[in-house]
């Protein structure tokens, strides 16, 4: 078996999963959300747990086993607890700023990026040199500080730009005449 398929999903207190055949629905304190499990995974669930299986061991089926177990577990934890991404502004006059529920970033171009989040999704500034995403799903909250990281990802010769909170950049020597 899959090792991260065989593992059950717990559901902790406050979150109520409906499941109606491979489609499953989570609420939660933090937001409701929903996935479709693929075809050939099997779902039980029991008082507060729920269990994936497969009908064969062949390798598309294994490989759909651990992905559609993670897939429902990053919903469970989203709308229990929520998911956060943290990036980093840096570089001289690189700064960025809250106007609302949109953020306004200068980051050495001409014109300053205004950008403004999907619902579902929290863009808050700590400081001015701190960006913080929440939001309940995962791959969203992945993709929009993906997007912010994007405006002006870091360079390799002074680590200038936007970066995760925990990405090292190898910066490069400079180059000798």
């Amino acid at each position: 078996m899959s090792r991260v398929g065989k593992s059950p999903v717990n559901i902790p207190t406050g979150v109520k999963v409906n499941v109606t055949g491979k489609f499953v629905q989570a609420e939660g304190p933090k937001g409701k959300l929903s996935c479709t499990v693929h075809e050939r995974i099997e779902i039980e669930q029991e008082a507060s747990v729920i269990v994936l299986k497969r009908n064969s061991d062949s390798k598309t089926d294994k490989a759909l086993h651990g992905t559609s177990r993670a897939i429902l577990s990053n919903v469970i934890v989203g709308v229990s607890k929520g998911w956060t991404k943290e990036l980093e502004i840096r570089g001289v006059g690189y700064r960025g700023e809250q106007k609302g529920k949109a953020v306004n970033l200068l980051l050495g171009y001409s014109h300053p990026i205004l950008f403004t989040p999907p619902t579902g999704i929290t863009v808050k500034m700590d400081g001015n040199l701190k960006i913080v995403v929440e939001g309940v799903d995962r791959q969203q909250v992945g993709q929009v500080a993906a997007t912010l990281r994007g405006f002006k990802p870091p360079e390799p010769y002074k680590g200038k730009g936007v970066r995760y909170a925990n990405e090292v950049v190898i910066q490069k020597e400079v180059k000798k005449t």
